[in-house]
């Protein structure tokens, strides 16, 4: 394959990611019009409810990923837990956790925990199942290891990581969503926020 552009070739940017996704949203609003359907408008505000998500961060993330959410990745710091002799939850974290809605939940066990024995013991304190655990990445972490990490929580249920959400509370987890490709990182108060404000105007 040459190097130079041929002959008509206006010498614009070489085919990649970013120049996929600027003809992608080019594209989709063309199709749309200037101003969007209201029903598809109304769809999303109700998908944004559904998952405990203000409308501006769900289109935000479909508006970047071209795809809806299918599932939530929590860390263990993500869900406030409390690993006493009896893994515990906070009231509001549960609440917001059960409201959530045609989506699959996942998590990560802390160090030295079973997953499955975890994730049974996580799925009696949220009161909801958590659908799959893998064990949270050990520092240090790289991003190799980060996504090895995460692919072990999603692959059993075939996930795309850019449609999964990670709840988490460090910085550092917000490097392993990245390094996962995840459609989105948020921290937790901002989501629990998030999620109560919905609820309370729902």
């Amino acid at each position: 394959m040459r190097d130079t552009p041929g002959i008509g070739h206006n010498k614009g940017p070489k085919p990649g990611a970013g120049w996929r996704r600027h003809c992608w949203r080019k594209a989709r609003a063309e199709l749309l019009g200037p101003t969007m359907p209201i029903e598809i408008v109304r769809r999303r505000v109700r998908r944004a409810r559904q998952l405990g998500l203000s409308y501006p961060e769900y289109a935000s993330i479909l508006l970047g990923t071209g795809r809806d959410v299918t599932a939530f990745l929590f860390t263990v710091e993500g869900l406030y837990l409390r690993l006493t002799r009896e893994l515990e939850m906070p009231g509001r974290v549960r609440e917001a956790v059960q409201r959530i809605d045609r989506c699959a939940l996942t998590g990560f066990s802390p160090s030295g925990e079973v997953p499955e024995a975890f994730r049974v013991e996580l799925s009696t304190a949220a009161g909801c199942p958590i659908a799959s655990v893998a064990p949270e990445p050990e520092p240090p972490v790289g991003w190799a290891e980060a996504r090895r990490a995460i692919r072990a929580t999603l692959d059993p249920l075939r996930l795309p990581g850019n449609s999964v959400v990670m709840i988490g509370s460090r910085e550092v987890e917000a490097d392993w969503a990245r390094a996962a490709n995840m459609a989105r990182f948020l921290p937790r108060e901002r989501y629990f926020a998030q999620n109560a404000e919905v609820a309370a105007n729902g």
